[in-house]
């Protein structure tokens, strides 16, 4: 450990790196209870810690070696460091990336001069053939994390912590993925205040570290999971291992909801979007603050990266309540009557829907699938009561997988039994109580065969809405759709609805 004190503290890191900010994170220190810092490290130049322990690393080389050039493997982060680094020292780099890496690293990467191997689904099917052209064309190689001077390059992050917060610390997290980021924090840290806690973060589906110390050796997973992919290694290193045995607290594990709901939580505090993989820290701080119901600690996450490709977003979003269990997903059994759909909304009161599917199906009973946002489980709990209480059996599916990705999107089909089906596609108002004026102002005596909505974050919530009018009920129609004040468009005629759904 002396050894690596005294690398860390001669680790040539800020020729390209910057000394990142120690940041409150005031919402989520309100809501836990806690004083929770982050570790800014998505605002270092390539927005991750990595280019510490690769500037680090290739700044030792000689130049002969830097001559040949250098290679590296990387799920991405570190390929930016590489790159990066390659540029400053002038020398050429290869990066073996796997295919699956987001389109946004590939082209920061290409980007900085270096270049771009496609090989495999994950970070060790790269580092396998980066291995195999290391050899080829006698190349430098750059390993993401099982380097001491790798190691001790991203070290420098527990140095700026102590330096930066002299108070007492209840406990640092640090995102796992090989263990190249909580070694070098654990190797500084435990050696000049020994009473900190580190504890390490990985996904459910990418626990390398957390098994191997569970057993003792160093675990090779069959497969890892992809959505975050900085930390997506099948096994940890060897030096990494031996460091996080001897001076890591605990690794604790988070689901992909709970990692969406940490981007948000930043999100919320600093306007900053984190990466799947550098979120982690976060959510696992989240998890230990509620397990240990720890109260007026200060809590250290390392944010360490920032690089998100858009299109996730979308799917961020759609988890982050889930994860933070503030949207319930219910599965409501009506009877097939006029009002009953009315009934089911006014139960749900001021809260406000973020989903609502129905398709008809059955002359006696129908099937409501319907998203709502809670403030905690208890008040899921609550509102099921209620709901069973008015002899609307309820089933809660919010931890329900099938129910989360798959059968939101897929309620609905053809209703061959209804009959006078006019279909309209609204414009609501996001705003409680819009659809329960609707509700209130439509003639009751007509039959709500379809409908559906999702709360996307707009000004307007888009509706689809079955309804069986009579024929001679045209002009009522009309009186009650312009009352209504709402734009509309009828369907009825659009070909998506009549080949899936009239």
């Amino acid at each position: 450990m002396q050894s690596y004190l005294k690398r860390i503290l001669s680790a040539r890191v800020y020729d390209v790196a910057i000394e990142s900010p120690l940041e409150p994170a005031p919402n989520l220190s309100a809501r836990t209870g806690n004083n929770v810092l982050l570790k800014r490290e998505d605002m270092q130049p390539v927005f991750s810690f990595k280019l510490r322990g690769a500037y680090n690393k290739m700044a030792q080389l000689n130049p002969a070696q830097l001559k040949r050039g250098i290679i590296a493997a990387s799920a991405g982060n570190h390929a930016q460091g590489v790159a990066l680094s390659a540029q400053k020292l002038g020398c050429k780099a290869v990066i073996v990336m796997p295919a699956t890496t987001p389109q946004i690293k590939l082209q920061a990467v290409a980007s900085r001069g270096a270049k771009v191997v496609l090989h495999g689904d994950s970070y060790s099917d790269a580092y396998t053939h980066a291995l195999k052209l290391e050899q080829k064309h006698k190349l430098a190689f750059v390993h993401p994390y099982d380097d001491p001077d790798v190691i001790a390059g991203q070290g420098t992050i527990g140095m700026e912590i102590l330096r930066q917060h002299n108070q007492p610390i209840h406990a640092i997290f640090c995102a796992i993925g090989g263990g190249g980021l909580i070694s070098g924090v654990a190797a500084y840290v435990k050696q000049v205040r020994p009473d900190i806690r580190i504890i390490g973060v990985q996904p459910v589906d990418s626990d390398a570290m957390h098994r191997s110390l569970k057993t003792g050796r160093r675990a090779t997973l069959e497969h890892v999971g992809l959505f975050a992919d900085g930390v997506a290694v099948k096994q940890v290193g060897q030096e990494t291992f031996r460091l996080c045995r001897e001076l890591v607290d605990e690794v604790v594990l988070v689901d992909t909801d709970a990692i969406c709901a940490a981007i948000k939580d930043v999100f919320e505090d600093t306007r900053s979007i984190l990466e799947p993989a550098g979120a982690l820290a976060i959510a696992g701080a989240k998890l230990v603050a509620a397990r240990d119901k720890l109260k007026g600690k200060t809590l250290i996450a390392v944010a360490s990266g920032a690089n998100m490709n858009f299109d996730r977003l979308r799917f961020v979003s759609e988890s982050a309540e889930i994860g933070e269990k503030r949207e319930a997903i219910l599965a409501v059994t009506i009877p097939e009557t006029p009002g009953s759909f009315r009934e089911v909304c006014a139960l749900l009161g001021q809260r406000n829907i973020t989903e609502f599917n129905y398709r008809y199906s059955d002359p006696k009973e129908a099937h409501v699938f319907v998203g709502v946002q809670v403030r905690d489980p208890s008040e899921t709990a609550r509102l099921v009561a209620a709901l069973k209480k008015h002899k609307l059996p309820t089933a809660n599916l919010t931890d329900n997988e099938m129910a989360k990705l798959h059968v939101r999107h897929l309620v609905g089909g053809r209703a061959p039994e209804v009959k006078d089906e006019i279909l309209f596609r609204f414009e609501f108002p996001e705003r409680p109580g819009a659809l329960m004026n609707f509700l209130g102002r439509m003639n009751h005596s007509w039959n709500i065969s379809l409908f559906h909505y999702r709360n996307h974050g707009a000004d307007y919530g888009r509706v689809l809405v079955g309804l069986q009018v009579p024929r001679h009920d045209k002009n009522a129609l009309k009186a009650f759709l312009d009352k209504l004040g709402y734009r509309y468009w009828d369907e009825s005629n659009n070909p998506a609805y009549r080949l899936f759904l009239g």
